[in-house]
């Protein structure tokens, strides 16, 4: 890779984006105090290029700028050059993500910022072809030689700017308590005005999945039994498990799709995505018992095993679109190949997944995809439902197995807390939906590797790569695997996972939070000091790390019976309740928890020798707001919620409880689901 190349600074870095650019010319920096310095001791203006591993765009910047002497040259003379991880330091691309739109310009990756030598901001943007990017370093030198005083005004004012109160900026000073059965279908409709009603999704081209919207709208549809709302989310599932957003022949998610119908995507494949994806798939099938739902979570998770899994049982971020030098090259076939492959098959095959002689992608290649159910294609087409099912099955083996003697794309093989966290709820959603103990096998791997790898006496780190961790934990490290935890001892009902879980809850209040505004900052008060330090309100890809706290504090408030839990998450609820009204795009799982807080949340404790069994046959159904807990004997138990509950007569037995009160004791699962289902019906409570 390297040839005659010198490396720089960055070949000492555990992330595989910044050991990407370890032989380039530039004079590379990881970010830190030494690059810090340099420009204060040198007067220097500081670069800071923010990508990732996974980032196409980031990758031909760098192949056309960053690769080449003559720029390289003028990069080196004017600016101290820092490369940053965005995955690695969420902290540090926040900060100037947020500067970048507040000068009026567009988000986005490869992110490139302009600071002073006291890394404070004056100019910024996103991708630059070559000549634009080296006249634009040559202008900046020059203005930074001649105007620095100007630029530092305007530093000063950005700074001003990232440091503005979350709640002020968004207007939302006031909290708004009431939690009423209007509000919420406000929040539906609103969410519902997005819709594409073609071809699922909210709005139009580029689609990203966004489960944390449609996890609420399961949610909704269980409250209203509104069938529009049933109708998208069927419509947006089942197009985004036919498209070439989902790998037809190995499973899994890729990021986004560039066009309206899930058809083309960015084909990097992101660890997040896809441990959401298997939590929503499970809810739905659930919900629906739609058996595509089934296979969705079932593939994913192979596929997430296979290619994503570290032996020591981490999973890694992401494997990248390219290879071979070309977007999707890895999973797109042409016409040509799958005869050689496939031989009499090809027409049949051709004609279930639209592959055609011209293509529909570059280079006459083929995005395989889907269009309509099997039964449909079957009958459409002449055939058994069991034919059909075993030739796809065939198909799909032969297609891998040219696969793997394919060049790979590259791995990121970096693991994240926070990412690992999705992926470790996902699988614990899936035994809980299917009862597949190899999914609750793989989710106590997983779960036993962050505790003893990315745990350190009561602190967390974010990141791990062959047996070292080097940056604290971000807040949303905390709080997604603090939600995972919490569903791992609903699966189990292993009380060292919920226990584990108010460890880590206790950490974040007493290190992240805000009394003033009873929000949480993103980074630890012992970590590194930015510039700004900020706070995750909105729910975007991955869902904002506030919400997911505020999800947190209500479910262990019930489990504890800590009042300062609950009335701290319904404080941060009506700190944002207002936004959420006109905006759920943005904050559906701030929406989910406005669920949760409408009706009582069921409190479940099964208790006696057949609790497991008990439990898997309550979770067979859609029962959403509600948190389970039990044991075979409750006797010593840490979880007060459990405290004085038996087994009446050796039996086992179920308390269904709200607001603690509870109904009376039963011994079946039909019985405890006819006290749900009332209980459903009972009249809304007003206001938190």
């Amino acid at each position: 890779m390297a040839g005659d190349k010198k490396p720089n600074r960055l070949l000492q870095e555990s992330s595989p984006y910044l050991l990407q650019h370890a032989y380039n010319p530039v004079d590379w920096y990881p970010w830190g105090e030494e690059a810090l310095q340099k420009a204060k001791q040198e007067g220097k203006p500081i670069l800071v290029s923010i990508g990732y591993a996974a980032c196409h765009w980031c990758h031909v910047m760098e192949h056309q700028s960053f690769e080449q002497k003559g720029i390289a040259e003028v990069m080196n003379k004017h600016f101290v050059c820092i490369k940053v991880d965005r995955e690695e330091r969420p902290d540090v691309d926040a900060v100037y993500m947020d500067a970048l739109h507040a000068m009026g310009l567009q988000g986005g990756w490869p992110l490139n910022v302009f600071l002073n030598s006291e890394a404070k901001p004056f100019y910024g943007g996103t991708y630059f072809p070559p000549k634009q990017w080296k006249t634009l370093l040559t202008n900046i030198a020059e203005a930074y030689k001649k105007n620095r005083d100007e630029l530092n005004e305007s530093a000063e004012q950005f700074v001003r700017h990232l440091n503005r109160n979350e709640l002020e900026k968004y207007g939302l000073e006031q909290q708004n308590y009431h939690v009423r059965e209007e509000d919420f279908k406000l929040i539906g409709h609103n969410l519902s005005t997005q819709f594409d009603k073609r071809t699922g999704g909210l709005g139009g081209a580029p689609k990203f999945p966004m489960p944390a919207n449609y996890l609420f709208l399961l949610r909704y549809h269980h409250h209203t039994s509104d069938q529009t709302i049933l109708n998208h989310l069927h419509l947006t599932l089942r197009e985004m498990a036919y498209g070439g957003i989902y790998d037809q022949i190995g499973g899994g998610f890729a990021r986004y799709s560039v066009d309206a119908e899930w058809l083309v995507p960015h084909f990097e494949k992101m660890l997040y995505d896809n441990g959401q994806l298997v939590s929503l798939y499970a809810e739905a099938y659930q919900a629906t018992h739609e058996s595509l739902y089934h296979d969705v979570v079932y593939e994913t998770i192979a596929f997430v095993e296979r290619e994503l899994m570290s032996q020591e049982g981490g999973f890694y971020s992401s494997l990248d679109a390219d290879s071979e030098g070309e977007e999707g090259r890895f999973y797109t076939f042409t016409k040509d190949e799958l005869h050689d492959i496939l031989g009499a098959e090809e027409p049949i095959f051709s004609k279930y997944y639209h592959a055609t002689a011209s293509g529909n992608f570059e280079h006459g290649r083929n995005i395989l995809h889907r269009r309509i159910s099997d039964e449909k294609f079957a009958s459409e087409n002449e055939l058994e439902m069991d034919v059909l099912e075993e030739m796809v099955q065939t198909w799909k083996q032969k297609l891998m197995e040219v696969r793997a003697n394919r060049i790979r794309p590259g791995l990121d093989d970096k693991i994240l807390t926070s990412w690992n966290a999705l992926m470790l709820k996902g699988l614990a959603d899936a035994y809980y939906t299917f009862g597949n103990k190899h999914f609750l096998e793989l989710a106590l791997k997983n779960a036993q590797f962050l505790l003893k790898h990315l745990k350190k006496e009561d602190k967390l780190y974010h990141n791990y790569k062959e047996g070292n961790t080097t940056i604290d934990g971000f807040l949303d490290d905390y709080a997604l695997l603090v939600r995972a935890l919490i569903r791992l001892y609903e699966v189990t009902f292993d009380e060292q996972w919920l226990l584990e879980a108010k460890r880590l809850t206790d950490y974040t209040l007493e290190n992240f939070f805000d009394e003033k505004e009873s929000l949480f900052f993103f980074t630890d008060k012992n970590a590194e000091q930015l510039i700004a330090r900020k706070k995750e309100i909105f729910d975007n890809v991955i869902p904002s790390s506030n919400s997911v706290m505020a999800t947190n504090l209500h479910f262990l408030g019930l489990y504890f019976d800590d009042e300062r839990y609950s009335s701290l998450s319904d404080e941060m609820l009506a700190r944002v309740k207002d936004l959420l009204l006109k905006e759920p795009s943005h904050l559906g799982n701030w929406a989910s928890l406005y669920f949760h807080k409408l009706t009582p949340t069921a409190e479940i404790a099964i208790v006696g020798p057949e609790a497991p069994e008990m439990r898997a046959e309550l979770t067979s159904f859609f029962i959403p707001n509600t948190i389970l807990l039990g044991a075979t004997d409750a006797t010593g138990t840490k979880i007060p919620l459990l405290e004085d509950r038996v087994a009446i007569n050796g039996k086992t037995t179920v308390y269904v409880c709200y607001n603690k009160t509870c109904q009376m004791p039963v011994h079946t699962a039909a019985e405890a689901l006819k006290q749900l289902k009332g209980a459903e019906q009972q009249p809304k409570f007003p206001s938190l």
